[in-house]
């Protein structure tokens, strides 16, 4: 399936036919197993229409992948908030916590009002250490050897590092033909170090045509709230390591194992059903002698978006 529609298909074909699960977080889903949906990069940037998606918060947290980070202080220091909760569930299960008890936050501050407003209270005052706070920001804001850390630091058990995507950017740039353009955030020995194992686990490029392609393999998909953004998070990746090799783009492809919606997620999806596809935006990238490693949020822009109104929903923890 193609672009936005197939995005709006395999919502369909979760409510009709998706098996009823329980999971992780005691919310509950619908969900397939096995899908795939293609985008071609040369008709625009894959944000969803049918609901607003924020690009900003997407292109930061690429960035902080990039940079090979795994501390939310630098996402907070550009207004993203998308990782703070494993991290604020790190400090408050530790022996330092002295407010009141969170036991159950994400399911309880969707609940109870009184209870929200607490969560609220505590989670400024954590985020307000993360940023001024540089030894707690250490302790509990780090989440562990996930996605920035194995795309550019991966330990091996010789004790050496792979910078697993500049050497794939640098066999792209000269081996283009390889099949073995594989970047891997799997790292089964450091799964229990990490607030959330890889969603997201593998990615290969392929270049034909003198356009990059990319394929993600996403072993678990939030198909409501994540995969718009990782629709478009692969995407933007697939655009700049285009523009650091001096190709065009060309598809990206989607591939899913665990596709679910959570079941508090039902009603939003429904209304998401009922709106309109519309045209794709476009990225530009104004920063033409910048390599990927040194682009910034700034040198990013999206022309020509106009979504339907977002559509808010709440998070499992």
């Amino acid at each position: 399936m193609q672009g936005e529609q197939g995005y709006i298909e395999l919502c369909r074909q979760i409510l009709d036919t998706g098996k009823d699960r329980d999971d992780r977080t005691n919310t509950g889903t619908y969900s397939v197993f096995g899908h795939q949906i293609r985008f071609d990069l040369q008709k625009g940037f894959p944000l969803l229409t049918t609901k607003k998606v924020p690009f900003r918060l997407i292109a930061t947290e690429l960035l902080w992948f990039i940079k090979g980070d795994t501390n939310i202080r630098y996402l907070l220091e550009h207004n993203n908030n998308i990782w703070n909760e494993w991290a604020f569930e790190k400090w408050i299960k530790s022996s330092e916590y002295t407010g009141p008890d969170m036991t159950n936050f994400g399911i309880r501050s969707q609940k109870d009002a009184a209870f929200k407003e607490e969560y609220d209270q505590q989670m400024e005052l954590f985020k307000e250490k993360i940023l001024n706070d540089d030894a707690f920001a250490e302790k509990y804001g780090d989440l562990g050897s996930v996605y920035g850390k194995q795309w550019r630091d991966w330990q091996t058990s010789k004790g050496e590092s792979i910078d697993q995507l500049k050497e794939t950017i640098e066999a792209i740039k000269n081996n283009p033909n390889s099949r073995r353009h594989i970047v891997s955030a799997w790292n089964p020995e450091d799964i229990p170090t990490m607030a959330l194992p890889p969603c997201h686990t593998l990615f290969q490029f392929y270049v034909a045509d003198g356009k990059l392609s990319c394929q993600l393999y996403q072993r678990s998909a939030d198909v409501f709230i994540g995969v718009p953004f990782n629709i478009a998070s692969y995407a933007l990746l697939t655009h700049l390591i285009a523009h650091e090799c001096g190709l065009e783009v060309g598809e990206f492809v989607h591939t899913f194992g665990d596709a679910h919606i959570y079941s508090n997620h039902v009603e939003q999806v429904n209304l998401q059903l009922e709106r309109d596809i519309r045209e794709m935006p476009k990225l530009k990238i104004n920063a033409p002698d910048k390599s990927i490693f040194d682009i910034d949020i700034t040198d990013l822009e999206i022309e020509n978006y106009h979504p339907h109104p977002a559509i808010k929903a709440p998070i499992a923890v």
